[in-house]
């Protein structure tokens, strides 16, 4: 099983802000479209960095309140770890295990292609393990 397999299945779409963006407004952007992460890009397919609710609680443990009146750029993760379509899942959960990383950009010939998170995967391997489970159960039941 590959990264193409949760796209397909979720779609290519990808939210993406300027870097500039007032921090507040990449917030509320978060809470309006109900998502973790945002890329930040000024061109909508390369990526600067990634803003994820974790960047915002450091950044507000580190500087206070304050933080909120800074550019998304300020506190945005600059070091993306990425995949690409045809990465194979188990390698890219043991990424974001090892990471401890919940968002992963995909890239596929130097432009953003889609994001995975950590539920996406999580939800795709339950959905092979149910269906392993029931084939082992029908081959077992055909047996016997």
């Amino acid at each position: 099983m590959n990264v193409e397999a949760i796209l397909k299945e979720k779609g290519r779409r990808v939210i993406t802000m300027r870097p500039d963006s007032p921090l507040v407004t990449v917030i509320r952007r978060m809470k309006l479209e109900r998502i973790g992460a945002v890329i930040l890009s000024g061109d909508g397919e390369s990526i600067e960095g990634i803003l994820s609710e974790r960047d915002v609680v450091n950044g507000l443990a580190e500087r206070g309140a304050e933080i909120l009146d800074s550019k998304a750029a300020d506190i945005m993760t600059r070091e993306v770890i990425t995949c690409r379509p045809g990465d194979n899942l188990k390698q890219v959960m043991v990424k974001m295990t090892s990471k401890r990383i919940r968002h992963v950009p995909v890239m596929e010939d130097g432009r953003l292609a889609g994001l995975i998170s950590i539920g996406d995967v999580v939800k795709h391997r339950l959905q092979e393990v149910e269906l392993e489970s029931t084939v082992l159960r029908d081959a077992y039941l055909a047996a016997h």
